[in-house]
């Protein structure tokens, strides 16, 4: 809802529970009102009504209160917005109009030097802001440099010390998460690598008054995008905190407007919730699966993955073998891994070359996904498209096609070069080698991966090469775009090395995404824990592979821990099959048979994290409608002490609930207050625990 106060200067959008107001004073300054609790027009015209803050010593007093501060004028914070000519740097703009598109509030502003108009969107969906930036060239002069735009600026009420939350890694240990008092100056996290990156994801998290896991205030933001971005959080001198973000790694130039140009920005989301992190996680979650992900109410099929088992190494009668495995197990999706094509019998040769390897797939793909669609399965393959290796005919036929700079070595990273997707004649090829493909068998999925970051990001007899950072993911959108519409009944996965490319944008356009390549149970928990913080399980792909797990650690765990662990999100079989005994083969067809029964709880329903992991137990708990899903773990018991019991959350004190396949049935009320008793002992020991309402 919006609604327009302040003799039509100024703005309030409420969602369910909350609300966010600016205001534009007389001298066309868009200031921050409020961001919080929901509030009424009376309420949001009454902080308008109080007075300006006054200039004090040497600083401005609208640092830390504008809606989008420019460069240029009476300003020293980071600004949002940077732009150039050959003659003038900065923005002075006038205020032009505002309107109403839908639900979207669209505040036009004027710079009449550089005949840029800027248009600020806001609108609301849920409790959740959306905001982004439009720039058009509307004069007749040079064209205009914007060395950065940022999606939007957060301005943050006073209190008296905040803190920050963040989400850090590396590959294979993605997503923890990192909390810290936040310092005066400038936090900065982003990727300076092409991808959105396994460093960071890009969201963070602020509270002021020692928030909890299911209490306190939390204030949050997301950004959309998938290529190089960057977050700034400022903790002012004035003790105020503002939040910047949007696309580029830094303010080296984005995009050179020509007259009658036009640049938008990604979406940078944002979200205030008064029932701590678990509370701000749900209305994330709620917000992704009904307004950003594809079919986000159809719950994801059971997978079996090839590249553990079986490396480059692979035919089409091995795979067909492991495909039997797993339909007799009970998966639903059989994939394809990496070295079906070209001549990839290594990670040296083949990338960029999209047809099926002659000598092991001599009939192409079409026979083994016509056995595994017999066998009652969906088929799946794996590409990584935006890559070439330097062994490949495509390479040998299009050296140019590559990033590189004139002069300097072509660096090599997993032997890959990175192609220039930003040229359309790439985008051609690509488009056509994934559509051809797509259509000469009946694959069901594809697991599209990016394993290379961005080294040497130039394009040679391009007037503006810095265009390539954000065209690149442009031209990458566009592609999974039109993949998508002429291929409907085809799923598509997120990887980039596992976790490295996760965000609000790719998931617009995905299926599900691949949260690490660590498919370690334990390391898992950790990395699940801090991925929920934002996104939902619903596209939290998770693996059970071998043990002990030679990927990474050579840890040991049961099967039974890497199923519970496994079941947190979309679950997904990567172990070799040909080599698991008749025993595991049993158990773990009981296993898929549960997950079966409960994924809808699972992958749709609300998400509480009940204990974080450390070094004893921890567990996370699914409510949707009447079913209850509590996974635990325990890593280790210690002096033959029980495991701690367990509290739920989330259901109704005054109900009774039935654990389903006994005959137990626990009160709502012991269950929030005094806790499940999980049986947990040992090391590496887990369990799956189902409740349903029975009466009120």
């Amino acid at each position: 809802m919006i609604e327009v106060g302040g003799d039509g200067r100024m703005w309030l959008l409420s969602g369910p529970t909350s609300s966010y107001a600016l205001m534009l004073t007389d001298r066309d300054e868009l200031l921050h009102l409020h961001w919080g609790p929901r509030i009424a027009l009376a309420d949001a015209e009454a902080l308008a009504a109080q007075p300006a803050p006054q200039e004090r010593g040497f600083e401005s007093p609208l640092d830390g209160r504008e809606e989008y501060p420019v460069e240029g004028g009476p300003r020293f914070v980071r600004p949002a917005l940077s732009v150039r000519t050959p003659e003038v740097r900065g923005t002075e703009w006038r205020f032009v109009e505002a309107a109403r598109d839908g639900e979207v509030l669209k505040l036009a502003f004027a710079d009449d030097v550089h005949g840029l108009r800027i248009t600020l969107r806001y609108g609301m969906r849920g409790d959740v802001v959306e905001r982004d930036a439009e720039l058009v060239h509307e004069g007749a002069g040079p064209a205009v440099e914007v060395l950065r735009a940022d999606s939007a600026a957060w301005t943050l009420p006073e209190r008296d010390a905040w803190r920050l939350t963040q989400l850090h890694g590396r590959w294979a240990a993605e997503s923890r998460v990192e909390r810290v008092p936040l310092a005066y100056g400038e936090h900065v996290i982003g990727s300076r690598r092409g991808h959105t990156g396994h460093q960071h994801l890009p969201w963070v998290a602020l509270d002021a008054e020692g928030a909890g896991e299911e209490h306190g205030e939390v204030y949050s933001c997301a950004l959309g995008w998938s290529g190089a971005w960057r977050i700034a959080v400022q903790k002012l001198p004035n003790g105020l905190v503002q939040i910047t973000g949007g696309t580029g790694h830094d303010d080296s130039g984005q995009v050179l407007l020509e007259p009658g140009q036009t640049w938008r920005t990604p979406v940078f989301a944002g979200l205030w919730s008064d029932g701590g992190f678990g509370g701000a996680s749900r209305a994330w979650h709620a917000y992704q699966l009904e307004h950003v992900i594809p079919d986000a109410d159809r719950v994801r099929p059971v997978l079996f993955n090839s590249w553990e088992a079986t490396g480059f190494d692979i035919s089409a009668p091995q795979q067909l073998e492991l495909a039997r495995r797993a339909a007799e197990m009970g998966v639903e999706l059989f994939v394809v891994d990496d070295a079906w094509f070209g001549a990839r019998v290594s990670d040296r040769a083949g990338l960029g070359d999209w047809t099926p390897n002659p000598e092991r797939f001599p009939g192409g793909l079409k026979p083994l996904a016509d056995e595994v669609h017999a066998l009652g399965m969906q088929f799946g393959i794996w590409v990584e498209p935006e890559m070439v290796n330097a062994d490949s005919d495509l390479y040998r036929s299009h050296p140019d096609w590559v990033q590189h700079h004139p002069g300097r070595r072509r660096t090599e990273f997993r032997n890959q070069l990175v192609l220039n997707l930003a040229r359309e004649d790439v985008q051609d090829y690509l488009w056509e080698q994934l559509h051809t493909l797509l259509s000469s068998a009946p694959i069901d999925y594809v697991k599209w991966d990016f394993n290379r970051c961005f080294t040497d990001a130039g394009w040679p007899g391009e007037s503006y090469p810095q265009r390539l950072w954000n065209e690149h993911v442009h031209a990458y959108y566009r592609l999974l775009d039109r993949l998508r519409a002429a291929h409907p009944g085809v799923a598509f996965e997120s990887c980039s090395g596992g976790g490295g490319r996760i965000d609000l944008g790719v998931l617009a356009r995905t299926d599900q995404v691949w949260t690490s390549d660590n498919t370690d149970p334990l390391d898992r928990l950790a990395i699940q824990h801090g991925f929920t913080q934002i996104h939902p399980a619903r596209v939290m792909a998770a693996w059970v592979t071998d043990s002990p797990n030679v990927q990474l650690n050579d840890r040991v765990s049961s099967l039974r821990f890497r199923f519970v662990s496994a079941m947190a999100g979309v679950l997904g079989v990567g172990g070799d099959l040909a080599e698991w005994t008749a025993d595991e083969l049993d158990e773990a067809r009981s296993w898929v048979s549960l997950y079966k029964e409960i994924r809808e709880t699972v992958q749709l329903g609300a998400l509480y994290r009940l204990r974080a992991p450390g070094g004893g137990l921890s567990a996370v708990q699914y409510v949707r409608g009447d079913e209850v899903v509590v996974l635990a773990w325990l890593q280790a018991q210690h002096y033959g002490e029980p495991a701690p019991r367990v509290r739920l959350r989330g259901i109704a004190a005054d109900a009774a609930y039935e654990r389903v396949g006994t005959d137990e049935v626990h009160r709502g009320a012991v269950l929030l207050h005094h806790g499940l008793e999980s049986g947990l002992k040992g090391d590496f020991d887990a369990s799956v625990y189902r409740f349903r309402r029975v009466r009120p």
